[in-house]
């Protein structure tokens, strides 16, 4: 069970009428609710809209600033207010096409708002998206981002097979209006239907949910009577819940749907699919806290690693169970059984020794003598390599401290053992390592890994780009990040850009190093097909990489290696967000580009639409990152 993993708040709307707001709060209390959904005002407010004014002078005064009375609110004190999310009047109507009502309009919401504040709610929630303009809107909302300056903003929007083109679009207009701001969220309410095709439900994993409506009469009633939810419903739900961890609010309207359970029961059920969830695996125990979260990625050949960065990543059990497999084969595939020959295992970049366990331990399992180097360059690492050699490996290892590009190796090897792999797989610079480390091996050596390539994928995450956004620069914009995806949504599958094999033998000789660095230069353009319409924000980078003929290492989505944590997925940002209608084709041009001092990768995106047989150009963004402006990985 994964109770505390997930947490999940579940509240209840108000009935119609209301009647006495302590009693309604404290029978919710009663009945397990963590918080309450209650009008800001009254139906007496509606006097505002001039039709129902007592007086043309009363109307001026009160559009000129006269405050709220007692009988206009609901909320009318702080008592409950920390357990209280708001609810504008419904009968706001700011895209009106009768001026006065649209103007009245605009002053009561923001009126209700200086009120929301003035109490302190920690959410208010406006009511459903207009359906037709939405400019109107949009404008009023960016202003009342400033009223609430400490309050969530939660937007209703119905999520079903019949309006879901319409909801989502509603929707990601005003957040593109809004210049997606962070402090716009969705409250995705449930109807009875949702929609058939997955990439439709998919696409609101990218969205900012902060809450959860499901109204009474979505559930349907178990043999026993009570409430629970169709399966569809109840997996998309859970969906949200681990993603998300959003606050879960019941409509009270159509309470008593159900035989069995009473007011409880539908709070009791949301609890039970909470726990239900199954528990976190290795690498979402190992993730919580990164989800979602921008690091820089290693530069291991400028920057000496700390020991603590060494000792997270030998805690994966996978990665060195799949090299130790790697080096046996190895092992076996060279040397005959019941030989003397004693094999040459060099590892470079050896760090505190992981790789170097790994091939004593598959020279033991294979019954195969071997002799090994361990090469590092970071001086304090060789400390902890030195500890090793004298307490455990003795004349087994010899260490060197040395950068592999510049060593001079005594002897060749039959086994070259690298872990230079980074996110986007040579990001970390792992073939200009092995070009230098190459020489090492005998004609017939074998790399360890032997190959690895590079996918990518557009990505849409109002998330990750308001995470970006917030440096408010350009070098930011164009940094790829190492980040533990969560609330984000593939536009499409992954596709396979450039692949790397080592020992290099077509681009310069074995017994020596290349002169230039122009053999590592790559580029790839590469297409992909929107299934749906969808804002994209950036691109998402993985890698695989075949240690040894079929024992692999996967990030990729569909290949990952199960409870591998050593790599997350790499974010290419994109400057402004870019949307994609249905159907189109999205381009992404890739090039990895170098120079004598560093490496670097600069990125652009297009997009065309086929109509009648006939391409049309939808649009570029910039070339990002020009000649490494903003990010290079050194030489």
């Amino acid at each position: 069970m994964s109770e505390g993993f997930y947490n999940c708040s579940v509240g209840i709307t108000a009935p119609t009428p209301l009647g006495n707001l302590d009693d309604f709060v404290e029978d919710a209390t009663q009945t397990g609710h963590d918080f309450v959904v209650v009008p800001i005002a009254d139906d007496h407010y509606k006097r505002v809209l001039f039709e129902e004014a007592d007086s043309k002078k009363q109307l001026n005064e009160w559009r000129a600033g006269l405050p709220l009375t007692p009988k206009d609110l609901v909320l009318k004190k702080v008592d409950w207010a920390g357990v209280c999310t708001g609810i504008f009047s419904d009968w706001i109507d700011l895209e009106s096409e009768d001026d006065l009502i649209r103007i009245n309009s605009e002053i009561a919401l923001k009126q209700e708002a200086t009120w929301a504040a003035h109490l302190g709610l920690p959410s208010v929630l406006l009511p459903i998206l207009p359906s037709n303009t939405i400019s109107n809107f949009a404008r009023v909302m960016c202003s009342l981002t400033n009223i609430l300056s400490y309050a969530q903003i939660l937007i209703r929007v119905i999520i079903s097979d019949g309006s879901e083109a319409t909801g989502w679009t509603q929707w990601n207009t005003l957040y593109n209006l809004t210049e997606q701001n962070p402090k716009l969220n969705v409250a995705l309410e449930l109807s009875a239907q949702l929609p058939m095709e997955e990439d439709q439900i998919e696409r609101w994993y990218s969205m900012p949910i902060k809450a959860v409506i499901i109204p009474a009469n979505v559930f349907i009633s178990n043999q026993k009577g009570f409430p629970v939810l169709p399966k569809r419903h109840q997996s998309f739900v859970k969906a949200l819940m681990k993603k998300f961890k959003p606050s879960i609010i019941v409509t009270a309207s159509e309470l008593g749907l159900h035989q069995a359970g009473g007011p409880s029961a539908y709070q009791e059920y949301i609890r039970y699919l909470n726990r239900s969830l199954p528990p976190p695996d290795d690498v979402e125990r190992f993730s919580v806290g990164y989800q979602d979260y921008l690091q820089a990625p290693l530069q291991p050949l400028m920057d000496n690693l700390e020991s603590a960065t060494y000792e997270t990543f030998e805690k994966d059990p996978i990665k060195y169970q799949q090299y130790e497999k790697a080096v046996y084969h190895a092992l076996l595939d060279r040397v005959p059984e019941g030989s003397d020959v004693v094999t040459v295992i060099m590892v470079v970049g050896a760090g505190r020794g992981p790789l170097v366990n790994c091939s004593i331990r598959a020279a033991e399992k294979a019954n195969r003598k071997v002799r090994l180097y361990a090469v590092e360059k970071n001086p304090n690492a060789l400390v902890t390599l030195q500890n090793m050699k004298d307490e455990v490996w003795h004349d087994l290892v010899t260490i060197v401290f040395s950068d592999m590009r510049k060593w001079v190796a005594p002897e060749k090897c039959d086994i070259l053992v690298s872990e230079l792999l980074g996110s986007f797989g040579d990001n970390e610079l792992s073939p200009e390592c092995l070009d230098g480390a190459q020489k090492f091996l005998k004609p017939d050596g074998i790399s360890i890994p032997s190959s690895y390539t590079t996918y990518i994928a557009p990505l849409s995450s109002s998330k990750l780009c308001h995470e970006v956004a917030a440096y408010k620069d350009l070098e930011h914009s164009e940094t790829p990040y190492v980040v533990m995806f969560q609330q984000v949504s593939h536009i499409a599958e992954p596709k396979p850009i450039w692949t790397f094999h080592h020992p290099n033998k077509d681009d310069f000789e074995a017994d020596s190093d290349p002169l230039h660095n122009m053999h590592n230069v790559r580029f790839q353009s590469t297409t992909f097909q929107a299934k749906g319409n969808i804002t994209m924000h950036g691109i998402a980078g993985y890698f695989d990489s075949v240690l040894y003929k079929d024992v692999m290492i996967s990030i990729h989505p569909e290949t990952h290696s199960p409870g591998m944590f050593s790599w997350f997925p790499i974010f290419f940002p994109l400057q402004t967000p870019v949307f994609v209608p249905e159907g189109a084709t999205i381009t992404i041009d890739y090039w990895r580009l170098t120079d004598n001092k560093k490496v670097w990768y600069e990125w652009r995106v297009g997009q065309s639409l086929n109509v009648v047989d006939k391409t049309i150009e939808l649009g570029t963004t910039p070339v990002h990152n020009i000649g490494g402006r903003s990010s290079w990985i050194g030489l």
